[in-house]
């Protein structure tokens, strides 16, 4: 009896671990009861019937596949060696795990195909030009392929585009000879530049010894007009005050003509400036 009891318990023991399943965050669970879809569960603890029911977990995060390089001819019959990566996520758990049977592989098949189409219907130099168109087709064209799949593609880089070596060889020719050309352009308009700089320079300067000197020219005319307006100011008082002895003098002269007796010192030359000899008559005054 107790050996009964022991393998009861055991059975239960295991059969409640069997019915506790635990799904992830990045996860979504799918109930199947005797292979039938039942549910889909989220992420945590979720209990299942033992013995009759199973979870199928289905990871929600993002993936990546990488494509294998493949030949290609371009439109202008140019074989190309690309590759490229795809980017996609799960939306819908449940078409992603009946729907189709290997999605890695499917995707990889399908990106090569409508990689030959996207790029055969380029030239050479659109295709090495045009990644981001090349890019944004090929994304549409595998997203719309593979929404019954339940699975979104968000994006398609592609990464290499490598042409035949003669025609690499042929590139870098050109590319450096373009270089050339471009440096050299460059160093001509640099010296042009100079070039105008020096001139503008100069012109500058001239302008500025130009406006100096005009500049002088003017100060020292405006100096010689302020000493002339100096000397004549002065010559025109000296005169005013000649004029003003003249007719003092003209007055003096008037009155001695009458007769008139005037006491003046001995010193002075007054007579001599009156031109008052024999005229009138003068005492002189001793002090």
């Amino acid at each position: 009896m107790s050996i009964f009891m022991l393998i009861l318990a055991i059975f239960a023991l295991i059969t409640l671990f069997a019915s506790v399943k635990i799904v992830e965050q990045y996860e979504k669970g799918i109930v199947l009861r005797l292979g039938k879809f039942k549910a889909v569960v989220e992420p945590g603890l979720n209990l299942v019937i033992p013995y009759l029911e199973t979870i199928m977990k289905t990871d929600m995060r993002e993936k990546v596949i990488n494509v294998e390089p493949q030949k290609v001819i371009t439109k202008d019959n140019v074989t190309v060696t690309v590759d490229a990566v795809i980017y996609y996520k799960v939306v819908d758990p449940v078409k992603a795990e009946f729907e189709v049977e290997d999605f890695d592989t499917a995707a990889t098949t399908l990106a090569q195909t409508n990689l030959r189409n996207v790029v055969g219907d380029k030239t050479l130099d659109e295709t090495l030009t045009a990644r981001d168109i090349i890019n944004s087709s090929l994304r549409n064209v595998l997203d719309e392929a593979t929404n019954g799949w339940g699975v979104k593609v968000t994006r398609v880089e592609v990464q290499k585009i490598d042409p035949p070596p003669e025609i690499t060889q042929s590139m870098s020719l050109q590319m450096r000879a373009e270089r050339e050309k471009r440096a050299a352009i460059l160093q001509s308009e640099g010296v042009k530049q100079s070039q105008v700089l020096e001139a503008d320079g100069k012109k500058s300067a001239e302008i500025l010894k130009a406006e100096g000197d005009a500049q002088a020219k003017i100060l020292r005319a405006q100096a010689d007009a302020a000493a002339i307006k100096l000397v004549a100011e002065a010559a025109s008082k000296h005169f005013d005050e000649r004029a003003q002895i003249w007719r003092r003098l003209e007055v003096s002269n008037n009155v001695l003509e009458k007769g008139t007796k005037y006491v003046i010192p001995t010193s002075s030359d007054i007579v001599n400036v009156l031109n008052l000899e024999g005229e009138g008559k003068i005492t002189p005054i001793k002090k």
